[in-house]
């Protein structure tokens, strides 16, 4: 599943909105999960956000569905260390959570993903299109930045802070 973001635009139809469901459903049993209400509301949700998502974020997303803090956070945790979502922390000592590419091999956490842009007054975080970066061969390099074992993370004042 290349995509699974375009599942829950406005535009798609409930098929492919089931569909997508099915591979939440699919990956979550096949990262040794136990597939509950709670894991694929967060997957759902993280699906929707065009942004990494904070716990408190994602417990206002999910008010009135009847899943607690804590029931959140621990799913959370659950679903980062199965692989299948993707912690980030931009600095600022709170953690963000993404989904990850379903269908592919767990990465690393920074492996082969996408930078993000933070603001540095309101701290909206956005994420940015890959990124390639080319070093001088002739410079010693740290061995992470080899294997690509690194995360880029880029921080000014956004837009609307800016004017």
């Amino acid at each position: 599943m290349k995509s699974a973001r375009k599942a829950f635009s406005k535009n798609n139809s409930k098929e492919e909105e089931a569909q997508t469901e099915a591979a939440f459903k699919e990956a979550i049993r096949g990262a040794g999960l136990r597939m509950t209400s709670a894991r694929l509301a967060v997957m759902k949700v993280l699906m929707r956000m065009r942004s990494p998502v904070s716990h408190a974020e994602l417990v206002s997303a999910l008010e009135g569905c009847g899943f607690d803090r804590a029931t959140l956070y621990r799913n959370l945790v659950d679903l980062t260390e199965a692989g299948l979502l993707e912690r980030i922390d931009l600095g600022d000592h709170v953690w963000r959570f993404e989904l990850r590419a379903l269908g592919g091999p767990a990465k690393k956490h920074g492996a082969n993903s996408h930078p993000h842009f933070a603001c540095v007054d309101c701290g909206q975080v956005s994420c940015l299109p890959e990124i390639t970066l080319k070093t001088n061969s002739r410079l010693k390099m740290p061995k992470a930045l080899s294997e690509q074992r690194v995360w880029v993370q880029i921080r000014g004042q956004c837009d609307d802070c800016s004017q």
